[in-house]
């Protein structure tokens, strides 16, 4: 795994702040050459560190405001059917295993209430899953950041 210096982060904090703005104007703000900024967004991309920018997409403007955690317990013989059969879920966004009482922890978009019902529904049909558990998400306190910790790398505080 790649692990961003400080340059990267201030490449990354330019970019977050002004997603539209050319490379140019990019390495203008931030004094490095074009070529640097490029190859290292390149790199960032080919080496997993950063994202898809649909991974920043809201899910409302998809038409799916409402957002569920569900908790899988799961037979571990059947771990890889789980893992298969949810992956072919659309509205299963993140997917993480766990520990604790869960063995994974899923995180749900849905149209309201009747969609997730059907959604958990075909989770739980899934071969290797035993128990499931939902809890819906009311209010979103924190977005989704890497920012604080961006800048803690930029500045080396």
């Amino acid at each position: 795994m790649y692990s961003l210096d400080a340059t990267d982060a201030r490449i990354l904090l330019a970019r977050d702040s002004s997603l539209d703005s050319p490379l140019v104007e990019l390495s203008n703000r931030l004094g490095l050459s074009r070529n640097t900024v490029h190859a290292r967004l390149k790199r960032l991309r080919r080496t997993g560190a950063l994202g898809s920018p649909s991974a920043t997409l809201s899910p409302s403007s998809l038409e799916r405001p409402l957002i569920a955690f569900v908790t899988l317990s799961v037979s571990q013989q059947l771990i890889d059917s789980v893992y298969e059969a949810i992956a072919g879920i659309p509205e299963v966004i993140e997917a993480h295993t766990t520990t604790g009482e869960a063995d994974l922890m899923l995180r749900v978009i849905a149209r309201d209430t009747v969609d997730l019902h059907r959604i958990t529904q075909s989770i739980q049909l899934a071969p290797g899953v035993q128990r499931s558990s939902t809890c819906v998400a009311t209010t979103e306190v924190i977005s989704y950041r890497m920012s604080p910790l961006l800048d803690q790398l930029a500045t080396g505080n």
